[in-house]
């Protein structure tokens, strides 16, 4: 038993140590596992970071690419609008809009809805500053002679709008008569492409007093002629649109409504139509006259003065129908 016990001692020893040394392998293997899972981590991390990262930088060059195509697209346009206007200038110094003899052009190079509104703020300006002298001559109490080379000036000028127009009006008389060269308070009032001039003659007669009962008689029968063209214009128009009404409304209802006698029948019934509105121009041409007739008249029963006065009148009146269409888009919206 002496012998016994020492062997018993070194044996619990051994199994100790064993079971040590596995505990600290196991505690060894749990901290790997825990760094290893860390680790894992820590990448999925570094792996999402640089996607969304990716993510932004692609992006940001979209972003740069579209900014720099809209940029280059402004450029594209800003050159055109550039080169259009060069055109049209040299249209003007070539007398392709109107000629130097008087007659006009058939043809307007490029969009003539849009080479005459160009055009026609051209005119605008032009009168703004015609204007501006005389008003400036008539407050400095200027000569008769000087009045009247200031007047005579802006008669020529308004004879130079309806040869624009009826130029305007061989490219596309719908925009000539829709008016969409114009401000929409000027619209309101629109008639056949401009303005009513028994409408302006009982504006004027208000504004010109004191009248002589020549004046006032010679005013006075001039409105009333005015207002019998327009009256007979505005039927010619109606009749117009109803003869063209009953013209599309009859026949087939297409082209392809069968047969080749339907088709026959529809290019028969476009012809006629396309006919009727080839006298929208000529409708158009007429109240221009009447308008440029009514001013010539009035200019002749007037004096120098009263006709400078009556000017600045139809100016003042339609700058404040600009300045009313200004306000009106200019207004607060709920």
């Amino acid at each position: 038993m002496a012998e016994g016990s020492p062997r018993t001692d070194t044996s619990t020893d051994i199994d100790t140590d064993e079971k040590n040394q596995q505990f600290e392998q196991g505690h060894l293997a749990t901290i790997a596992a825990s760094d290893s899972s860390d680790r894992s981590k820590e990448k999925t991390s570094d792996q999402k970071t640089l996607r969304r990262l990716a993510q932004n930088r692609e992006a940001a060059r979209k972003s740069r690419l579209r900014k720099k195509a809209y940029v280059q697209q402004l450029e594209s346009s800003r050159v055109k609008l550039a080169q259009l206007e060069q055109e049209l200038q040299r249209a003007r110094q070539q007398g392709i809009f109107i000629s130097s003899s008087g007659d006009q052009s058939h043809s307007m190079s490029g969009n003539g809805a849009l080479a005459f509104d160009m055009e026609y703020a051209r005119w605008l300006e032009d009168q703004n500053r015609q204007i501006n002298e005389l008003r400036a001559a008539v407050n400095a109490h200027a000569s008769d002679t000087d009045l009247r080379i200031i007047v005579d000036g802006i008669m020529a000028h308004y004879s130079e709008m309806f040869k624009l127009k009826s130029t305007a009006a061989k490219a596309d008389v719908f925009h000539m008569l829709s008016g969409m060269w114009k401000t929409p308070a000027e619209r309101c009032f629109l008639w056949l492409g401009g303005f009513r001039s028994s409408e302006l003659l009982k504006l004027l007669a208000h504004q010109l007093e004191p009248l002589t009962e020549q004046q006032l008689g010679g005013i006075c029968n001039l409105q009333q002629s005015s207002q019998q063209a327009e009256d007979a214009l505005s039927q010619g128009m109606e009749a117009l649109q109803q003869s063209l009404a009953e013209t599309l409304a009859s026949g087939s209802s297409g082209p392809t409504a069968g047969g080749s006698g339907n088709v026959a029948n529809y290019v028969g019934q476009m012809a006629m139509a396309m006919g009727k509105l080839g006298t929208l121009e000529n409708f158009l041409c007429q109240a221009d006259n009447l308008r440029l007739q009514t001013l010539q008249q009035l200019h002749r029963i007037l004096t120098t003065r009263q006709a400078a006065r009556a000017l600045l009148t139809i100016h003042d009146y339609f700058s404040r129908l600009r300045a009313l269409s200004s306000l009106w888009l200019a207004r607060p919206k709920e």
